[in-house]
């Protein structure tokens, strides 16, 4: 496959921002001339790293190339620093990474490159911080993507965390929209908009995965037991493994599985 690192100077983040590009390749035989310049669109991944990661994580860690090439898929990998894809506005000159996602490097993709904007052509994924990601993005633009998966992740009920670490980082979001209300009605609050919109078959096709030896996977299961209850269509699965890259590695593929499906 051919691989782009490329660098840009963001309106919403205010400062040059890296993101890593898959191409796929010229098949062999083919010519150059009648390859090039043939005006076909890829379907398209926007694939999420995890916290303290970059855009080299997919990259380095998994064998998301091999598995791209596989598909012709074209995969785009950004950098979110700790942001949990987030805005942050009262951080330094503002850094608005949520914004950035759909009002910048969408239109960068789909104005600078061969692939297809239509929903059907769209997936995301992503791990743990990556995957809250996913699904935020998921949910809160069903219109630009036929399916979303969830890796080493699950969203918490933010009207009783009892877990310490959600705790602090739920509370950490408050601050950020300035009071729980102002959280609970906004794109971070995927719970309560998940129950709204379960019903009205409007959302992606969901893949949920979590390693049965993650920290996370008590969580995960409360999640489980909650999207049963609001009847919502996704597919979940589990597998051994912990928060780690052999876990992340193995279950991409899978979700490449279940977008080839869609």
């Amino acid at each position: 496959m051919a691989y782009i690192q490329m660098n840009f100077l963001s309106h919403y983040l205010h400062m040059n921002h890296d993101i890593s590009i898959i191409l796929p390749d010229k098949p062999s035989g083919t010519e150059p001339r009648d390859f090039y310049g043939n005006g076909r669109k890829y379907k398209v991944l926007w694939l999420l790293h995890g916290a303290s990661g970059n855009h080299t994580d997919w990259i380095h860690k998994s064998k998301i190339e091999l598995y791209a090439r596989e598909r012709n898929l074209f995969v785009v990998m950004p950098s979110a620093y700790n942001t949990g894809y987030s805005n942050w506005n009262d951080f330094a000159m503002g850094f608005s990474l949520w914004d950035y996602l759909t009002e910048e490097l969408m239109p960068v993709v789909y104005g600078w490159f061969p692939v297809s904007s239509r929903r059907e052509d769209n997936f995301v994924a992503g791990l743990s911080m990556g995957g809250r990601g996913s699904l935020k993005l998921a949910v809160n633009y069903p219109e630009k993507f036929a399916a979303a998966a969830v890796l080493s992740a699950s969203p918490q009920n933010p009207h009783d965390i009892t877990n310490e670490k959600y705790k602090k980082v739920l509370q950490r979001l408050i601050d950020n929209y300035g009071s729980l209300e102002a959280y609970l009605e906004s794109c971070e609050n995927v719970w309560d908009k998940l129950a709204d919109l379960s019903g009205k078959d409007v959302l992606p096709r969901l893949y949920i995965a979590m390693g049965t030896e993650d920290s996370a996977y008590p969580g995960y299961l409360r999640f489980k037991q909650y999207a049963e209850s609001i009847n919502l269509k996704a597919t979940f699965e589990e597998g051994p493994g912990g928060h780690e890259w052999r876990f992340w590695d193995t279950y991409i593929e899978k979700a490449l599985q279940f977008f080839d499906g869609c």
